[in-house]
């Protein structure tokens, strides 16, 4: 029934689980929530990586490039639904690519969200041994990520995922079995496009807020920062930026991670730095209500902060490191403030700027809470993700 239009919809999502919930997860959940929210079918089926460590790597690794199981799941689910499309937020690793082929064999439109590079990187981030890396764009075989053991630090596990790569890209799955692929900024739609994915197939739709959690309004005083706690997100340069440059400025970390000893030790030595924990989006939206700055110090190419448009709900204005789509995302001046990459320094001085300046904050939060109402509510990405569908069932039907 893929080719049938509906007002409303009737749609097979499917999501993957990493083992710490992430970004990629609360998406999930928000956009399912909000397609029932518009009167939409929505059947929800995931998988957890926990699953991973029961069955074994080896199994893990041979349905990572292709899952009869999950292609046998997802056609009968197909079938019997009669479903308008399928809508793939996260394959890895346990649905596979076969899952489209599934879609295909039950004549079903594919959408596909591609919120991070899984496709051209094996590591998906970009990065390794500390810095930006893009040895395996437009590498047929990306090899580099198997000698540098990008995935996981695993020779093995690197060579399955390139497997994956390779295995697709041979039998042109992405070009062939995708009808429409959305990414969430202009930044990752030209990395995407120069990794060698189809430029007339991918489409930008950001990230979203929804409901809406309403601006703050209390007193602003502290810095916050909301991140998982590893080297790539740029929290050793929070930490030194406090430790080094005799910050003393009150400074609230919420998340978890690797790096929560060393965060911890630093709360213990700096009293205006408070270590929280892991929170619920619900109490982070409670910290944002108060936090006069969000410190986003990323060193990836982030695909889209979902943190900065929750801050922007919230009226906080947002220090972003000047890399990826962060630039284009937080306006210099206007709905936040650029610092440097990697460089404590910087952060630093912008941080003392930002809290010798509230009134200049204000303003800014009021252009941020604006500009969140004007692109990032449910009501304005609805828009945009019934478009996506609409153009998934046209190219479709072009090609059946």
């Amino acid at each position: 029934m893929g080719g049938r239009r509906r007002d409303r919809m009737k749609i097979l999502m499917l999501h993957n689980h990493y083992l710490i919930r992430g970004g990629e997860d609360e998406s999930t959940i928000i956009e399912a929530s909000l397609l029932h929210d518009h009167g939409h079918h929505v059947d929800l089926f995931e998988l957890d990586n926990r699953v991973v460590a029961e069955q074994g790597l080896i199994p893990t690794a041979a349905h990572t490039i292709w899952s009869r199981q999950a292609y046998l799941a997802v056609r009968r689910r197909l079938h019997r639904g009669q479903y308008d499309l399928l809508h793939v937020q996260n394959f890895f690793p346990l649905f596979s690519p076969s899952v489209y082929y599934a879609a295909s064999a039950e004549n079903t439109p594919v959408v596909q969200a591609l919120r991070n590079y899984r496709l051209i990187c094996p590591n998906v981030l970009f990065y390794r041994d500390g810095h930006i890396c893009e040895d395996c764009m437009n590498k047929f075989l990306p090899w580099p990520g198997i000698l540098h053991a990008c995935y996981r630090g695993s020779r093995a596990g690197s060579t399955v995922v390139a497997g994956m790569l390779v295995f697709h890209r041979l039998l042109r799955t992405w070009q062939r079995k995708v009808d429409v692929f959305y990414t969430l900024s202009a930044f990752a739609c030209d990395k995407l496009v120069e990794g060698g994915l189809p430029a007339e197939k991918i489409v930008v739709k950001p990230n979203l807020v929804h409901p809406d959690p309403g601006a703050g309004s209390g007193q602003r005083d502290y810095v916050l920062l909301v991140s998982r706690l590893v080297e790539e997100k740029g929290i050793l340069t929070v930490l030194r930026a406090w430790e080094q440059f005799g910050l003393d400025i009150p400074l609230k970390i919420a998340g978890d991670g690797p790096l929560a000893s060393q965060v911890e030790h630093t709360a213990e030595k700096l009293p205006c730095v408070e270590y929280l924990g892991r929170k619920s989006l619900a109490e982070i939206y409670a910290l944002l209500d108060r936090a006069r700055l969000l410190l986003f110090p990323t060193q990836l190419y982030e695909v889209f902060g979902r943190v900065i448009v929750e801050a922007y709900a919230k009226g906080t204005p947002v220090l972003v490191s000047d890399i990826g789509s962060n630039s284009s995302l937080v306006m210099e001046g206007k709905t936040g403030l650029h610092f440097t990459p990697a460089d404590p320094g910087d952060l630093a001085t912008k941080v003392r700027w930002a809290w010798e300046h509230p009134a200049e904050m204000a303003a800014m939060g009021r252009l941020a809470r604006r500009e969140y109402e004007t692109f990032y509510t449910g009501e304005s990405n609805y828009k945009y993700l019934m478009a996506i569908y609409q153009q998934a069932v046209e190219v479709h039907n072009r090609r059946k």
